[in-house]
């Protein structure tokens, strides 16, 4: 089977990854000269510093992904100027991740490899070997893979943890949506923003300012909005071309309601001005107002755990017994409520009740929808132990109102995040000792 040269591309871009192909290596330079580029620092970020070589890795993997997507490349010291803030602000998480005793350790970045290979529907060695055949580095991969897990749980301690999002603020949201008939419609947009810094003076401001207008000149004389975003923007989104993927009217930043309410598919605002700057938005896409239906399985198990009485073989054995038992007619509920060690469901006959999509691991969803209705499963292994699966039946749930009220909270919480997350990475950088020196020779 052959897998496309961009899933391996795609899994680093994804993640950040500082790999380079061998297509995209330049020229090879002489021995002294190699050696002086790959040494010399083009940055230093506090008491960190990054070299040149991993600034010409980064620039190659995004000007990858942007050739994959069609999309017109800048200068090359536009995308240095990108790629570089963006490797400074990854280094000022890592060095502050590290300062809070945080690490991935091997088991951590091994699931989420697992995770990776699984989503792709291929094996972990497969998986390596499209790396691999790209001319990606599988260890390089790894410990990129490592540094952005790490990124992840930082941003999720220091932003995500202190995300909350109440009853009240779920019902404001369902009612302003439904009184504006745009309650599952969703907004496909991207994004410029000329950022200003925090207690800017007037003149700063006006620069900024001055700075955006002209970018929206160009805009409305034709130029690409990705490419532009791609050379001007500020934003995180700057080096997908200012994409900001599909997003709600309650999880986009309220600042562009408004705005939005005028423009069509294609068109762009005005300047929108925030504390953090002055933005532009382009509607690219419009699509929703669906109903969403579910299908849910009724369930029911018989779970054998290991502890310091039963060894995982010995419940093994003890499972294959009770399917016997079973299937020689005894009655599934008595035999749950005497033997399960799932204690909710035993007192109910080892009734779940009827679960959704995720409801439960995915061994145990995998084999239960499988079976038919009254059919009874092989011993299945989960991470809780042995379990035997009986399904009960199946039916289709209209679950709009209780879906579209989970949707809210997390458009909702996702909208708080993103502004949060946008502001704690501006401080971090503003508080930073950063000296940039790549155009140094």
């Amino acid at each position: 089977m052959k897998y496309p040269r961009i899933l391996a591309a795609l899994a680093l871009l994804a993640l950040g990854a500082g790999a380079v192909t061998a297509a995209e290596q330049p020229a090879e330079p002489s021995p002294v000269a190699q050696t002086s580029r790959l040494n010399r620092i083009v940055a230093i970020v506090n008491e960190g510093i990054i070299v040149s070589s991993e600034l010409d890795a980064a620039v190659a993997t995004v000007t990858a992904q942007l050739r994959d997507k069609g999309t017109q490349l800048p200068a090359r010291s536009v995308l240095e100027r990108q790629v570089l803030e963006r490797l400074v602000v990854e280094k000022l998480q890592l060095q502050l991740a590290e300062t809070n005793g945080m690490s991935i350790d091997d088991s951590t970045l091994n699931n989420e490899v697992q995770d990776l290979a699984r989503r792709n529907n291929i094996s972990v060695t497969e998986f390596r070997a499209v790396i691999e055949r790209d001319g990606f580095s599988y260890e390089t991969f790894r410990e990129d893979l490592r540094k952005q897990l790490l990124i992840q749980e930082l941003r999720r301690q220091m932003v995500g943890s202190r995300i909350r999002v109440t009853d009240q603020e779920v019902d404001n949201l369902m009612a302003m949506l439904k009184a504006s008939g745009s309650g599952d419609v969703e907004y496909h947009l991207a994004h410029i923003l000329i950022a200003i810094p925090e207690a800017a003076s007037p003149e700063q401001v006006q620069a900024a300012e001055q700075h955006a207008r002209e970018v929206l000149q160009r805009l409305r004389a034709g130029a690409d909005f990705s490419e532009l975003a791609i050379a001007e923007s500020d934003s995180q989104t700057a080096l997908e071309g200012g994409d900001m993927g599909w997003r709600s009217i309650g999880q986009m930043p309220e600042l562009f309601v408004e705005p939005l309410k005028t423009l069509q598919t294609g068109e762009t605002s005005d300047l929108i001005r925030s504390p953090g700057g002055f933005h532009i938005i382009k509607l690219l896409e419009k699509r929703g107002d669906e109903r969403h239906i579910m299908r849910q399985t009724h369930v029911r198990h018989i779970l054998l755990k290991e502890d310091d009485l039963h060894s995982d073989a010995d419940n093994r054995i003890r499972i294959k017994q009770l399917e016997l038992r079973l299937r020689s007619g005894e009655d599934f509920a008595t035999l749950a409520r005497s033997n399960s060690q799932d204690t909710l469901s035993a007192a109910k006959g080892g009734d779940l009740g009827w679960l959704g999509p995720g409801d439960t691991v995915p061994d145990f969803e995998n084999a239960m929808n499988k079976l038919a209705p009254g059919e009874i499963s092989e011993p299945v292994k989960t991470r809780f132990g042995w379990h035997l699966i009986q399904v009960q039946g199946y039916r289709d749930h209209d679950d709009t109102v209780e879906f579209e009220r989970n949707r809210v909270k997390n458009l909702i919480r996702t909208r708080k995040y993103d502004e949060e997350l946008f502001l704690w990475l501006r401080r971090l950088r503003d508080e930073a000792y950063v000296e940039f020196r790549v155009d140094e020779n």
